[in-house]
């Protein structure tokens, strides 16, 4: 299949799916073919924990912030997001486009004593209900059509609730480093990214309008060289996290 294989029906590209779901048996092994996601954990999930509490004024912190809310993870590979959501105390369903990142999912979150429900398929065409708060993290760059993956999300997002996700941004930059370098020399698997998917903040702030949503935060995830790992804040260049909510003055824009 080529590159510009997408599923007609949805949000999905099949070739994306099925590169991602060749590597569903090494996702849980720090030094694996995963190892940059393993890096990038700890750093998206704090993120995401100072905009919960900040979202839902939750002072002082608590264990679990998410408890009595519904979290969707979009994208959610094997689960290295949805595992710690749940631990926040959410009730998490995990969606993947790729059936054999589900079953390492549920096989894992098992051994683990967690209870995640997790599903194969596209988000597009899903009943699933409403969500507290939607994760999507490096997934829109592998959509097919990044408005309709951002409408599907939103319909999906209750009142008051709270998106967040990561992707890289579209510069020289990441070209070089995130592609080109990176899967030179084995940091990420070959045919992982394709740079002309990526997004700036600009692009991602008109789709998510077109898409009934409003940008409110976007943060650098940027590298610490001096500690060859990741950090919140700083330039935007490589890789960022965005905030979104509901744009209620576009509200007819998911119809």
């Amino acid at each position: 299949m080529t590159k510009d294989t997408a599923s007609t029906l949805g949000t999905i590209r099949a070739n994306e799916a099925a590169h991602f779901g060749t590597l569903a048996a090494d996702w849980w092994n720090p030094k694996g073919s995963s190892a940059m996601l393993h890096r990038l954990n700890p750093v998206r999930l704090r993120y995401v924990r100072d905009a919960i509490d900040q979202h839902w004024d939750i002072s002082p912190p608590t264990r679990e912030p998410l408890s009595g809310k519904r979290v969707l993870d979009v994208g959610c590979g094997a689960g290295l997001l949805a595992e710690p959501l749940a631990r926040l105390g959410g009730a998490v369903t995990g969606v993947d486009a790729a059936p054999e990142n589900i079953v390492a999912a549920q096989d894992h979150a098992r051994g683990q004593g967690l209870s995640i429900d997790y599903r194969a398929g596209d988000i597009a065409t899903m009943d699933i209900g409403s969500f507290d708060l939607i994760t999507t993290m490096e997934v829109i760059e592998h959509v097919a059509d990044p408005v309709l993956f951002l409408r599907a999300l939103r319909d999906r997002l209750a009142p008051g609730g709270l998106m967040i996700l990561s992707t890289p941004n579209r510069t020289a930059a990441s070209k070089l480093l995130l592609v080109e370098a990176a899967e030179r020399f084995g940091a990420v698997p070959r045919g992982t990214h394709d740079w002309s998917q990526f997004m700036s903040p600009d692009m991602l702030t008109q789709a998510a309008g077109e898409a009934g949503l409003r940008v409110t935060d976007v943060t650098g995830l940027s590298v610490d060289v001096a500690k060859r790992s990741f950090r919140v804040g700083g330039s935007t260049a490589l890789n960022y996290l965005a905030t979104l909510l509901h744009d209620d003055a576009n509200a007819d824009a998911k119809a």
